[in-house]
C-alpha cells in the first residue's frame, strides 16, 4: 500500500468552545510557519485575528478571522471561527466550504457537553475533523478520563494519536502512537525526540492497540493482521489514518499547548498529510461542479459603511484571475487576507480561499460560476432566540438605520431585522444578548448610528366574556344638512381563535342597505383598541335594528353611530386581557432537565412533555407552553444552566386569558404610554 499525500492549497477551520484557545493556536501556526515575527495575544489585543473594535473590546472573536501560511511547501488557509455559541452562524457558513476542521478544546472532562453541538454540526456537515486538546500543560486529570468524556459526545470514533509523558504531575511530552516515538516539549521550539520512558511503555502499548482496533473496524486486512498478531507496517497505519479521517470514520485526537507551541508542529504535519485535497472535499460537501469550470463559494461577506463589499470565497474549481468574467460581471480586485490586512494578488487556483471585491449580487453561502449561482447546503440561518426593539435616536436617521441593518444581515445571516406590524416596531433578532450588543456597537462604530434598544412590546389582545345588546345614536346639527345615524347592535363573544364576525338582521328598511357596510366599518375601526387599550379579537357583532333620516343620514353618520355603540357597549361585556402563548421546545443535556423544569415553572410555563433528542446522545427535548412575555431572557437562563449549550425554539400557539395583578400591570402600563 502506497500512501498518496494530498496536494494543492487546502483550507482548515478552527472551531471550539469559547476560551479554548483557537486564536492562540492560529497565532502559533502563523509564527511557526514564519508568517508573523512574533505571536500576538488576545488579551493584549495584538493577535492577527480579532482585530475589530467589537472583538478587542470584549477580548473574544465575534466573526471569522482568515489567514494563510505555507508549511513544508504546502499552502493552507486557516479560518478561525468564534467560540461563543451566539456566533455559531459564522462557523456554519465557513464549514460549508473548508477541507477540514480542528476542534480545539480544554483538558477538562467536565466540559465535554460543550463539545457536543460542535461535534454534531461537524458530523452533519461531513467535515473531516481533528481534535486538538489545548492547554495540556495545565491538565489536572488524566488524558484517559478526558478521552472517555469526549467519546461520550462524539458520533464518530475517536482515535487517540498521542499519549502524554508526565513528570511530577505535569505533562512534559508525548509518545506518537503511529510512529512509536517519544518527544519532550521545548517552549517555542520543536519537540525533541527522546528514548521511550519505561513508565510510559505499557500505557503506550495499550493505547496503540486500541487505536489499531478502531482502524481495523474499517479495514479487513488490518483486522486479519491483529487477529494473527502480525505487526502492521507503519505506512499502512498512516494510510488508514488518512483514509478514515477523510471519509469521516474517525476523529484523531492530538495534545498540545498553543501558548508554548507544544504539539503544534506535530498537528501541522498531520494537516499536511491528512487534510483532503480539493476533489475529495467537493465530494464530502456533495457538490456537483463541472470539471475545470471556474466556481467559487462565498464563506463570509464584509461590507464597509461606504458601500464597499468584500467576499471571502473558496475556489472549488478552475483558476481565477483578476478581471475574469463571472456571474453578473467581472472580478475586480482579488486579495489574500491576513487578519485585517489585505494583500493584492492577480490570480488564485482551486482550493484557495481569497477575498474578491464588489460581488454585489452574490450572498454568503452561494456558489457562483461565470453563468449561474445557487445556494449551497448547510447554511440556512439559525432561528433567533433574542431580540431588541430598535429606534434611531434621530428620527431623520430611520431610513439610514434600516439600510444599515440590511447590510449587517448580509454580513451575518443570523442577524435578522423586521418591522412587526402588530406593535409597529423595528425588531433586531439574533442569537443572544452579546450577539445583538455587538450589532449595536457596529451600528455606532461603522455606520455612525446611535440607537435606542429596549425589550419588544408584547402583542396583547382583548376579548369579552358576556354578550349585550346596546343602542346608540349619532346626531349632529350645524346649519344646512345635519348628521343622523341610529343603531341597535348585539355584541357576543366567540370561541378563541374565531376572529371577527359581522351580521345583520335588519327588517323593514330601518337601516337602509347602503348604510350597513358603514356600520361594519365603524365596528372594525373601534376594534383596533378596546376598553383595555388593545385590539379586540374573537367577537361577533350583529346589527339588529336602527333608524335613519331621509335627509340627514349618511355613511359617515352610521359609521360614527356604530363606533359610539361599541365604545359604550364593550365595557359592559366583561372585557378580558389575552396574552400570546408560545409552544416552546427546549433542547438540553439530560443531566440538566431538573434545572430546566424549574426555569419553565418560574416563567409560568405549562410543561407538555419531554423526549430524547433524536440523534443526540444524552440530550432531551422539553416541550411546554410559555407566555411570550416570559420568553425574554429565557435563552440566558437556559445557557447559564447548561454550560452554554442549551437552546430553544418558539412558535406562537394561542391566546390565553391573563387576569389578576399581572393583567392590571399590563393595562396600567398601556394607559401610561397613552397619556
Amino acid at each position: 500500500m502506497t500512501m498518496k499525500k494530498p496536494s494543492g492549497p487546502r483550507s482548515v477551520a478552527l472551531v471550539g468552545p469559547y476560551s479554548s484557545g483557537k486564536t492562540s493556536l492560529m497565532e502559533a501556526m502563523l509564527h511557526i510557519c514564519g508568517e508573523i515575527s512574533r505571536k500576538g495575544k488576545v488579551e493584549e489585543g495584538t493577535s492577527i485575528g480579532d482585530s475589530s473594535r467589537e472583538a478587542r473590546d470584549r477580548k473574544m472573536s465575534v466573526e471569522v478571522n482568515s489567514a494563510h501560511f505555507s508549511f513544508m511547501g504546502d499552502e493552507f488557509s486557516i479560518l478561525d471561527c468564534p467560540g461563543s455559541i451566539e456566533f455559531l452562524q459564522e462557523s456554519r457558513n465557513v464549514l460549508a466550504g473548508v477541507d477540514a476542521a480542528i476542534l480545539v478544546c480544554e483538558p477538562d472532562p467536565a466540559r465535554n457537553m460543550t463539545m457536543l453541538p460542535i461535534l454534531k454540526m461537524l458530523e452533519e456537515m461531513n467535515i473531516p475533523t481533528f481534535i486538538f486538546v489545548n492547554k495540556i500543560d495545565r491538565a489536572k486529570g488524566s488524558v484517559h478520563d478526558l478521552f472517555q468524556a469526549l467519546e461520550e459526545v462524539s458520533g464518530r470514533d475517536l482515535v487517540l494519536r498521542q499519549v502524554p509523558i508526565v513528570n511530577d504531575g505535569t505533562i512534559t511530552g508525548y509518545v506518537d502512537l503511529a510512529s512509536e516515538r517519544a518527544y519532550v516539549y521545548k517552549d517555542g521550539q520543536a519537540s525533541r525526540i527522546i528514548d521511550m520512558p519505561p513508565d510510559v511503555a505499557e500505557m503506550e502499548g495499550t493505547s496503540r492497540f486500541t487505536m489499531l482496533e478502531t482502524l481495523a473496524d474499517y479495514d479487513d486486512h488490518l483486522m486479519e493482521e491483529l487477529l494473527e498478531d502480525i505487526e502492521p507496517e507503519q505506512e499502512e497505519i498512516y494510510e488508514l489514518l488518512q483514509a478514515d479521517l477523510q471519509q469521516g470514520y474517525v476523529v484523531p485526537v492530538f495534545l498540545g499547548s498553543a501558548a508554548s507551541d507544544h504539539g503544534v508542529r506535530r498537528l501541522l504535519k498531520a494537516l499536511r498529510h491528512e487534510v483532503p485535497s480539493n476533489a475529495v472535499s467537493a465530494k464530502n460537501h456533495q457538490l456537483n461542479i463541472a470539471a475545470n469550470k471556474p466556481a467559487a463559494q462565498v464563506l463570509k461577506t464584509y461590507i464597509s459603511p461606504q458601500g464597499g463589499r468584500l467576499s471571502l470565497v473558496r475556489i472549488w474549481s478552475g483558476d481565477l484571475k483578476d478581471g475574469d468574467k463571472f456571474f453578473l460581471g467581472r472580478l475586480s480586485g482579488m486579495y489574500k487576507m491576513m487578519g485585517s490586512e489585505l494583500e493584492k494578488i492577480t490570480s488564485a487556483s482551486e482550493g484557495d480561499v481569497v477575498v474578491l471585491a464588489r460581488l454585489d449580487d452574490i450572498q454568503t453561502g452561494e456558489i457562483f460560476t461565470d453563468t449561474e449561482k445557487w445556494q449551497a447546503a448547510h447554511v440556512a440561518p439559525l432561528e433567533p432566540v433574542y431580540d431588541f426593539s430598535l429606534s434611531a435616536e434621530k428620527h431623520e436617521e430611520d431610513v439610514k438605520l434600516t439600510a444599515a441593518l440590511t447590510k449587517m444581515s448580509e454580513e451575518d445571516p443570523s442577524l435578522l431585522s423586521e418591522h412587526r406590524q402588530e406593535t409597529q416596531e423595528l425588531l433586531l433578532r439574533g442569537q443572544g444578548e452579546i450577539h445583538l450588543k455587538v450589532a449595536l456597537d457596529r451600528l455606532k462604530n461603522k455606520f455612525g448610528l446611535n440607537v435606542t434598544a429596549k425589550p419588544p412590546k408584547i402583542a396583547y389582545r382583548e376579548a369579552i366574556r358576556k354578550p349585550i345588546v346596546h343602542h346608540a345614536r349619532f346626531k349632529k346639527q350645524s346649519g344646512g344638512h345635519g348628521q343622523f345615524g341610529d343603531v341597535k347592535i348585539e355584541i357576543k363573544p366567540l370561541e378563541r381563535g374565531k376572529g371577527f364576525e359581522f351580521h345583520e338582521t335588519v327588517v323593514g328598511g330601518s337601516v337602509p342597505k347602503q348604510y350597513i357596510p358603514a356600520v361594519e366599518t365603524g365596528v372594525k375601526e373601534y376594534l383596533g383598541e378596546g376598553p383595555l387599550g388593545f385590539p379586540v379579537v374573537d367577537i361577533s357583532v350583529t346589527l339588529l335594528d336602527g333608524q335613519h333620516h331621509a335627509v340627514d343620514s349618511s355613511e359617515n353618520a352610521f359609521k360614527s353611530a356604530a363606533r359610539i355603540a361599541m365604545s359604550e357597549g364593550m365595557p359592559k361585556c366583561s372585557p378580558v386581557l389575552l396574552e400570546p402563548i408560545c409552544r416552546v421546545e427546549i433542547a438540553m443535556p439530560s443531566d440538566y432537565m431538573a434545572k430546566i423544569n424549574g426555569i419553565v415553572s418560574s416563567r409560568r410555563g405549562q410543561i407538555l412533555g419531554f423526549d430524547s433528542r433524536e440523534g443526540w446522545f444524552g440530550w432531551d427535548v422539553l416541550t411546554a407552553y410559555i407566555p411570550e412575555q416570559e420568553l425574554r431572557d429565557l435563552i440566558v437562563d437556559i445557557r447559564s444552566a447548561t454550560q452554554g449549550v442549551g437552546t430553544y425554539s418558539a412558535r406562537f400557539d394561542h391566546l390565553q386569558e391573563l387576569t389578576g395583578a399581572l393583567a392590571e400591570k399590563v393595562v396600567t402600563q398601556k394607559d401610561t404610554e397613552l397619556h
